[in-house]
């Protein structure tokens, strides 16, 4: 421990997978925050028609706006919320429906009622993908369940601090652990039979489910289904 902190993970195949992914995010500053081989699933996978919900906004919003026909992307924090709103307005990315949800206001159980209330307004199987990568992500991922239309995916940044792994990664959650809560939990369950990729850059870890149903035939065609 070095003033409190737990080093445990700063191994050597830790330290060349942080700089690998410093390297990696420097020379991709315009890409979603995301694994390496997440991003690059995603590059090939998405479709100009898909339309996709986000929960946590920032380059991951402008790069699926300028990809597919339309984002609904959810907010937390207000200065990054307006830092966002004007990129988008300076490039002129009308098809982003930016909502803010002001967490500074919510304790833990009152942001979960607020969250809920912003995806109670969204249809049910509506949606052909949804990123979960801002707050309260353990109630972003069971509500994205029933947002998802059959044959969608449901991508969850920081998989490996929520759900048990046998992965590497610092905070990582062992299979002994189990998942990080009860909602995370019954969000294990419902994804226990849909298909998954999970990705790790060795320092954090993104995974991709698949819900059961019809997948598009073009992306079979490239490759992403």
């Amino acid at each position: 421990m070095i003033f409190g902190r737990n080093v445990g993970h700063l191994t050597f195949p830790y330290i060349a997978a942080r700089l690998r992914e410093i390297s990696y995010q420097r020379r991709n500053k315009d890409l979603p925050w995301l694994t390496q081989a997440a991003n690059q699933f995603l590059g090939n996978y998405l479709l100009a028609s898909d339309v996709g919900l986000e929960f946590g906004s920032g380059r991951s919003t402008l790069w699926f706006a300028k990809r597919v026909k339309r984002v609904v992307s959810v907010e937390h924090d207000y200065n990054w919320y307006k830092l966002v709103k004007d990129r988008l307005h300076q490039e002129g990315i009308n098809n982003v429906d930016y909502r803010f949800l002001n967490a500074d206001t919510h304790n833990d159980e009152q942001m979960a009622v607020a969250t809920r209330a912003i995806t109670n307004q969204l249809e049910m199987d509506s949606f052909d993908f949804v990123l979960v990568d801002g707050v309260c992500r353990d109630v972003c991922a069971r509500e994205a369940i029933r947002l998802l239309r059959p044959g969608g995916i449901l991508v969850i940044d920081n998989v490996n601090r929520h759900l048990p792994s046998n992965c590497a990664s610092p905070e990582s959650r062992s299979y002994e652990l189990g998942p990080d809560g009860m909602v995370w939990g019954e969000v294990l369950s419902h994804l226990a039979s849909w298909r998954h990729y999970w990705t790790s850059s060795g320092v954090t870890d993104t995974a991709i489910y698949f819900k059961p149903g019809c997948v598009n035939a073009h992306r079979l065609a490239l490759g992403g289904g």
